[in-house]
Formats: C-alpha cells, structure tokens, sequence
C-alpha cells in the first residue's frame, strides 16, 4: 500500500512542470539557439573579475566600504565571498553574480548584481538585496525567456 502511493506521488512529480514544483533562488542561463557566427564566449572568471573590479572600484571611496541604498538606507558593506557557482552568462551580453557582504551592521547580506559589457569593461545594471542572514527577501522565476523576482 504504502510503496503504491510512493510509485504515484513519484509519477505525478515526474508530470508536473518544473516551474510550478520549484522556483530558483537565482536565474540560470536559458537555452538559446546558437546562429550561424561563433559569439566570444564570456568564462564565469570574467563575470568574477568584472564583479570584483566593479566592489573595488566603488569601495574607494572616503570609508573604504561597499554602500548600497536598501528601502531607503544607506548599507554600508564589505565584499565576504563572490559565489563563483552562482555566475551565469545570461546572453546578449548580459551577466549575473550573486555575491555575500558584510555589513557595518553585524548582518550578512546577499547581493545580486546583472551586468552588461564585456571582459575588461563590464558595468553593473542592477542591484538588488537578495537575502539578509539567509533570510531570502525574493526568489527568481523564468517566464518566456526573461527572469523575474517574485515574493
């Protein structure tokens, strides 16, 4: 009795769609169709360095820290890990790093950063707090080839 209800709850997981089982804590490379020329290809070392440049350069500043305006406050950070599992190259040259900071408060703060450009001269589009302590404030779901937060 008990392996049958496991042998149905197993087929039915196995029909439902992806997206309304889970929904991802960052947004992955879709697929897309390789066209006719080979396009340079972006290594997630060069998100890496382009996401460090970029902390470092905002960093020299008067107090030496991260700053990113959160609901109105100013976070004051320092750069903990770049999570070199989570780097994506997202195409058309855009790209995603999801890093961990510090703050000046006591609180971990998980940072996503998109960037555009590329290697030697990418620049950050958008940042967004993503988790406090853990604690994520959104997650990311895919909806007809474009990344969406949602609560």
């Amino acid at each position: 009795m008990i392996g049958r209800l496991i042998a149905a709850v197993a087929i039915a997981l196995f029909f439902m769609p992806a997206t309304v089982v889970f929904s991802q804590e960052h947004p992955e490379h879709p697929e897309r169709a390789k066209a006719g020329g080979a396009a340079k290809q972006v290594s997630t070392a060069d998100i890496s360095a382009g996401i460090k440049k970029h902390i470092n350069t905002e960093t020299n500043n008067s107090d030496g820290k991260f700053h990113v305006n959160y609901q109105g406050q100013d976070l004051v950070l320092h750069l903990v890990k770049v999570h070199d599992d989570r780097l994506q190259d997202l195409g058309n040259g855009k790209y995603f790093a999801c890093v961990d900071m510090k703050g000046t408060d006591g609180k971990t703060y998980d940072i996503d950063f998109f960037l555009t450009g590329q290697p030697g001269s990418m620049k950050v589009t958008d940042t967004s707090v993503h988790k406090i302590d853990g604690k994520p404030l959104y997650n990311w779901k895919e909806e007809n080839g474009k990344w969406n937060k949602v609560p």
